[in-house]
């Protein structure tokens, strides 16, 4: 097969270059897509690296491809600079505006930056039947991404709650990294 000149490049493409694209591309159709759409990229995914790599390592990659986004969303959607009840309001305010989730937070420990979260709503897996295991991987390295930048720390979080294990929200835990 002969290269397209035209397409050569050397430049390793970013999640900017992704996301950076013009609304006259799909001028008819718009910006937005039905969840079930989102899900058949997403579990589709999930489905071929398991096959591929094991469950542990499917979980591991879809948490850091959102810690990746979660990053990314935090430092060019969001103002990291506000006091953290403004910049929790502006987190839940963006979420629900892109349709992601209803954001809350149930508890947070001053002292030690723990929190308890929950995402109802979830675009990842509100209204599934249930599956018998948390399934919001990216959720969790999402929150995690804008959490360490926002706190200039490491977060690990762990979803503790989940719809497809029974729950009517999805809960999350937050720890700094020790």
């Amino acid at each position: 097969m002969e290269k397209n000149i035209f397409f050569e490049c050397d430049k390793k493409l970013s999640l900017m270059d992704y996301l950076n694209f013009s609304e006259e591309g799909r001028c008819n159709l718009g910006s937005e897509i039905p969840v079930m759409v989102y899900r058949l990229l997403e579990y589709s995914l999930k489905e071929q690296l398991e096959e591929e790599f094991g469950a542990e390592k499917q979980k591991e990659i879809f948490r850091n491809a959102g810690k990746r986004a979660g990053t990314f969303f935090a430092e060019k959607m969001l103002n990291l600079f506000l006091p953290v009840n403004e910049f929790v309001l502006q987190l839940q305010e963006k979420m629900q505006d892109l349709k992601i989730g209803i954001l809350r937070i149930e508890k947070f420990d001053d002292q030690t930056g723990t929190m308890v979260l929950t995402v109802s709503e979830d675009a990842d897996c509100s209204g599934l039947p249930v599956l018998g295991e948390a399934v919001c991987n990216y959720d969790e390295g999402f929150i995690s991404g804008i959490l360490s930048k926002y706190y200039e720390c490491t977060y690990n979080v762990i979803e503790i709650d989940c719809w497809a294990t029974g729950d009517r929200v999805c809960r999350f835990c937050a720890e700094k990294d020790k």
